[in-house]
């Protein structure tokens, strides 16, 4: 005996409504006799999945059907009605008595499904690991992506080449990010790939060297050729051009990873364990309009200056707060990340760009809390800041700013990332 059931979520765009009101017309009899049929899978064939037909008229034909292959089908019945019943257990616990929906439900419910490749390991190689693709997660994901050749990603390679490809997709222009430890060590703009790569690497090589390395256009051989010039980790990107491939196939620990796309981070959730429970907040998918910046300062900024800010502006979004980033033409110069205090956020990103950040402009992820981050900066030969605003000092802030001639602007928008 064999039952067919079409995936709900194809069912509801086939008949082109939404979830909401499929769950509003829920047919229990389906779901029941999936499950029914999956219990008694040592007799029955249960059957959820289109993608299964050929193999099971296979198994008939040449009487292959076991027992294991029908306990596989009824494994898979049993997540299908299993994500049936969280959709509508979500959706009815956001709702309020007068029939509202509330933006998160009391009781949350979500289906993971294991890659078929287990990771090497963890954070750390004592630690066992494993990667889950989120099915519900809106446009392209990492999950998305094809590994090429390279030995098997660890936990920290698919969250670090997570952080690039985030990152890079944020970019309407040619861009390069190469991140390390989550986060971008080095990012750059520009037409010519490979001295667009040449940048970012500069940018901090130390730090680059077994990083990886993300690109929102299909990777040239000229590019090619300079990323086996020194250890990278992990390169992600759209396409291979002819040549590029092949020159990398020499470095067989080098994971190459194929993007099936480009488009920027849209909606959708984000998850974050923490010990007993988890934290869920809409996804940071916010891109920042010039317009609704406000100049505070005496002096307005010129337009290379504004081009700077906006370009450090998305890559600070990217970095673990306390982020600061200093940038000028398309390149970082020096990035603060993950100290306590912004000013030694400041500090940090100043001292390892050294003379270069001078005439350069600097991006910070929230508002500074008083004039000594300004001072800082300033101090370090930026000209040009943007960042959120809203201290209850914003005006000892924008003073100090005018005290050093800088121009400041106010985006109203603050981008933490912990």
């Amino acid at each position: 005996m064999c039952v067919n059931l079409y995936p709900f979520r194809e069912a509801v765009a086939r008949e082109g409504c939404t979830i909401d009101d499929a769950i509003e017309n829920i047919d229990i009899g389906g779901p029941c006799m999936v499950r029914a049929s999956a219990k008694n899978h040592r007799f029955v064939t249960i059957v959820v999945d289109p993608a299964d037909y050929a193999m099971v008229l296979d198994a008939i034909d040449n009487d292959t059907l076991d027992e294991g292959k029908r306990r596989a089908l009824a494994v898979k019945a049993f997540a299908h009605t299993a994500a049936y019943d969280g959709a509508i257990a979500n959706h009815f616990s956001a709702l309020n008595a007068d029939g509202s929906k509330r933006a998160f439900p009391d009781i949350f419910t979500r289906q993971f499904i294991k890659t078929a490749d287990e990771l090497r390991y963890g954070e750390n190689p004592h630690q066992a690991g494993a990667f889950y693709a989120d099915p519900e997660d809106e446009g392209i994901s990492l999950a998305d992506c094809r590994v090429l050749q390279g030995k098997a990603l660890s936990y920290n390679n698919i969250a670090d080449a997570d952080a690039a490809f985030a990152l890079v997709r944020d970019f309407a222009a040619p861009a390069v990010v190469i991140v390390k430890h989550a986060n971008p060590c080095g990012v750059a703009t520009g037409e010519n790939q490979a001295e667009t790569y040449e940048r970012a690497r500069a940018a901090d090589s130390v730090s680059a060297f077994g990083g990886i390395a993300a690109f929102n256009r299909p990777l040239t051989a000229a590019t090619a050729k300079l990323i086996a010039e020194t250890f990278m980790d992990v390169i992600i990107a759209p396409g291979f051009e002819d040549g590029a491939r092949e020159i990398l196939s020499a470095k067989k620990n080098l994971r190459l990873l194929l993007a099936p796309g480009v488009a920027p981070v849209s909606g959708g959730l984000e998850f974050k364990r923490v010990n007993g429970g988890l934290l869920v907040q809409e996804r940071d998918a916010h891109m920042l309009d010039r317009d609704a910046c406000r100049v505070v300062t005496e002096r307005a900024p010129t337009e290379a200056e504004w081009n700077d800010m906006l370009f450090a502006w998305t890559v600070a979004k990217h970095v673990k707060s306390n982020a600061i980033v200093f940038a000028r033409g398309g390149v970082t110069l020096g990035v603060g990340a993950g100290q306590m205090n912004r000013v030694n956020s400041t500090r940090i990103a100043a001292e390892h760009g050294g003379e270069a950040i001078r005439g350069s402009a600097v991006a910070s992820d929230a508002f500074f809390p008083c004039r000594d981050g300004v001072d800082a900066l300033a101090a370090a030969g930026a000209t040009a800041v943007i960042q959120p605003g809203g201290s209850i000092r914003d005006e000892e802030v924008i003073a100090a700013a005018n005290e050093h001639h800088l121009a400041m602007i106010f985006t109203g928008i603050r981008h933490f990332r912990h």
